[in-house]
């Protein structure tokens, strides 16, 4: 018995460790609602909101890794000019960030830097679709 769960516990971690392009899309999905909640949070002049969106951000945009297809691209050279996984891993890093100093700065009543905060993260977002996409 002890043997079967394992094996199946094993299979489980196996199966969800490949992130795959339909995760991706799921995960910008959540990305963007999150960023709506941001901006809904400074309307309305509530660090709850803002904070519930800003978490959730960071929570979506951890997730966010390079598909399987990417990161085992066979071809050399197409691997060096398309550079998407360094790409998409600063970008991961810089919303991150961001999204910290929004929770930060709105926390203490700096809605300045936390909306500049928010305007960098949808130019990295931007940057991100028009790199990668090619929006």
């Amino acid at each position: 018995m002890k043997k079967i769960s394992i094996a199946l516990l094993l299979g489980t971690a196996l199966i969800a460790g490949q992130y795959t392009k339909a995760d991706r899309i799921k995960d910008m999905q959540t990305m963007a609602e999150a960023m709506s909640t941001i901006e809904t949070g400074f309307f309305y002049n509530n660090n709850d909101i803002v904070q519930n969106g800003a978490l959730a951000l960071s929570d979506a945009i951890r997730r966010v890794q390079p598909p399987l297809e990417e990161l085992e691209e066979k071809d050399p050279m197409a691997r060096y000019m398309n550079n998407k996984v360094v790409f998409s891993n600063k970008i991961v890093k810089n919303i991150d960030k961001k999204a910290k100093t929004i929770i930060e700065r709105f926390a203490v009543g700096d809605v300045q830097a936390s909306t500049q905060a928010y305007t960098k993260i949808m130019k990295q977002c931007m940057k991100c679709h028009y790199e990668i996409r090619q929006w």
